[in-house]
């Protein structure tokens, strides 16, 4: 039944520590786990402990979802500790930072 399922078109599975890192800035990790033919995507964001992203993060062209799966997150306004889910319209920004480091489950659902 399992592989019945994996084999299933479109259907998708990945480890963490299978998906590629990408440094974005120094202490800031991407790992995209997914990527749609429409521009849809899902990706991890690892943020050490007293780092922040270096300008404004403007959602664009769509919205951006936000879980934080550990840490906690500041959004330049308030922190929003594990177990947060925070959604962002297309058009608005933050700018993402941490004082004790976070890992964040992110999905666009329009690119």
């Amino acid at each position: 039944m399992h592989s019945e399922i994996l084999s299933q078109d479109g259907y998708v599975a990945v480890g963490l520590t299978e998906a590629p890192v990408r440094e974005l800035f120094p202490g800031i990790r991407l790992r995209p786990l997914w990527r749609d033919a429409s521009g849809a995507h899902a990706n991890v964001l690892e943020m050490d402990a007293g780092s922040s992203w270096p300008h404004r993060d403007v959602h664009e062209p769509g919205p951006e979802e936000v879980y934080v799966v550990a840490g906690v997150f500041h959004d330049g306004a308030r922190d929003y500790p594990a177990g947060t889910f925070l959604h962002a319209p297309a058009g608005t920004w933050h700018v993402p930072a941490t004082t004790v480091g976070c890992t964040l489950f992110l999905f666009y659902p329009r690119g």
